[in-house]
């Protein structure tokens, strides 16, 4: 009778319940790079922020998104269950999305230069962004996880669950990146933000409607907890309230970016120490080797990951104002070329789990996986490098930011996949939790820092334009080239200590590529 009840729950051989979070996660992604794609173009053309601002902001959003998991998935670990805390983040970012398309009215310049916003828009669009934040800080980091007790310790489906569940990734960014950019740009910014909204709430429900086949997976393990009464109100709805009350902080935050690189700044160094502190005084020999090549690996990830989400700030904006978008006598806008990305890895991502395993005993360490990661990506600004140089006097053709894309894929293939598995398999058991969350601090630290090297490659536009096309082309040149020769710099750098980092994983690293 048992046997049947689980032969009934499962599609394809996996629980039916994967495929409710799979389609949950790939219209969250739907909604959260669609969003993202417009969000340069929307701040540049329709509130005339100047480039340098603009990079600004979205650093500082995409910092906090990052950031903000680590407590949402403590929160649900230890008092609301994954299941509550993905159903209260959806319906946060289901506002938020919403929130969004509301427009108001398009800023304008002055002959003299002065720009006049609607301010009422404008703090509608920060605190929309402040409810994504919250949203995205409960349901992305606990959907994942969800996703894990689905399969019992040792299930062999383990791994091809999460493969399927990470299609499911890059499929909503597929779609997201070549319908809801196409919609804001061509139509209107609020067809655009409201697609992205539509897509969270079919998120949403399809979570909700699907609760029957978790089988109970995701509860809370403290529902006593949220059962008892504080101040009047139980427990659970404290939590909420406390956490809604928390994006009147990511409000101002997302406007300051001072304050967001100030946090960032403290939180690194402060988990920089207690690294230090633990290594030193908790840990013997083995495992504090093992220890320090996972923070010298993820002090690389910052890098790789700064050039990378270049795509969606100064990549954006060159494809914008200095590319050829005609492909096949097709032009395609601006923000559809951010779906080359998901789609090389839904083409690509069979082929290098192949080629690590057909490699056998010549598949490189983590290390040098990661230095091939930094090659790729800096590469990749080669290419736009030459693509600009060889253009003469007209816009550069939309292969090389093709070719470009491809190469940072590749990159984020050899880095991103084994990344998490080394925090897992590299970290002392008592503290996985804890780094794990330093590398999402590390990823957010990334985005401030893109939008940082962003406004090297900042264009003096007059009502949201960019009025010389060779200035325009010289400036990203600059980026280009600095980021270029910085990815290929500290990729050779990692190459070098490479081996001195396999020797501290005390053979991990065996397992990892296997």
């Amino acid at each position: 009778m048992i046997n049947k009840s689980i032969e009934e729950q499962t599609l394809f051989g996996h629980p039916k319940a994967l495929f409710i979070l799979f389609f949950t996660e790939m219209w969250e992604r739907f909604s959260f790079y669609g969003m993202k794609a417009l969000l340069i173009f929307y701040l540049t053309k329709y509130h005339l922020f100047s480039d340098n601002s603009g990079n600004l902001l979205i650093g500082s959003y995409a910092a906090l998104v990052y950031a903000v998991p680590v407590i949402g998935g403590f929160i649900a670990d230890k008092y609301l269950g994954f299941r509550k805390a993905i159903v209260f983040g959806g319906i946060m970012l289901v506002l938020g999305h919403l929130g969004m398309a509301y427009e108001g009215n398009a800023a304008t310049q002055s002959i003299t230069g002065e720009i006049t916003r609607d301010n009422i828009a404008l703090q509608v669009f920060y605190f929309s962004m402040s409810l994504i934040i919250l949203g995205v800080g409960f349901l992305k980091a606990n959907i994942s996880s969800l996703v894990g007790e689905l399969y019992e310790v040792g299930d062999k489906r383990r791994d091809s669950g999460f493969t399927i569940f990470y299609m499911g990734i890059n499929l909503g960014s597929l779609m997201a990146t070549l319908l809801v950019g196409w919609l804001g740009e061509t139509y209107g910014w609020s067809y655009g933000f409201g697609a992205a909204g539509i897509g969270m709430f079919l998120g949403l429900v399809t979570f909700i409607s699907g609760r029957k086949l978790l089988l109970g997976k995701g509860e809370s393990n403290n529902q006593s907890f949220l059962e008892k009464t504080s101040f009047g109100l139980k427990n659970e709805w404290l939590i909420y309230i406390g956490s809604i009350l928390s994006t009147l902080i990511f409000w101002q935050m997302v406007q300051n970016h001072e304050a967001v690189s100030w946090a960032l700044k403290i939180a690194g160094a402060v988990s920089f120490l207690y690294i230090v502190y633990y290594a030193a005084t908790q840990l013997d020999g083995k495992e504090r080797g093992q220890l320090i090549a996972l923070t010298i690996l993820i002090i690389f990830t910052i890098v790789f990951w700064a050039l990378f989400e270049q795509a969606y700030t100064s990549l954006n904006l060159f494809a914008d104002r200095a590319l050829n978008r005609k492909i096949f006598g097709f032009e395609l806008s601006a923000s559809q070329f951010l779906s080359f990305n998901a789609l090389f890895i839904v083409l690509l991502a069979p082929f290098f789990a192949w080629l690590w395993v057909k490699l056998g005993k010549y598949n490189p360490n983590t290390a040098v996986k990661f230095s091939l990661a930094l090659f790729l990506v800096g590469l990749g600004f080669g290419a736009l490098v030459m693509g600009i140089n060889v253009s003469g006097g007209g816009k550069v053709a939309a292969v090389w930011l093709i070719l470009a894309y491809l190469l940072h894929t590749c990159g984020e293939l050899c880095l991103s996949p084994v990344g998490l598995s080394a925090v897992t398999k590299l970290s002392p058991v008592k503290i996985v939790g804890f780094m794990m969350g330093v590398w999402f601090l590390a990823t957010a630290s990334s985005e401030f820092i893109a939008s940082v090297l962003a406004n090297i490659a900042s264009v003096d536009t007059s009502n949201g334009m960019a009025p010389d096309l060779n200035l325009a082309k010289q400036t990203y040149l600059v980026l280009f080239e600095y980021l270029f020769y910085t990815g290929l710099g500290v990729g050779l750098l990692l190459l070098l200590i490479s081996s001195f980092i396999k020797k501290l994983m005390h053979g991990v690293d065996k397992e990892l590529n296997n």
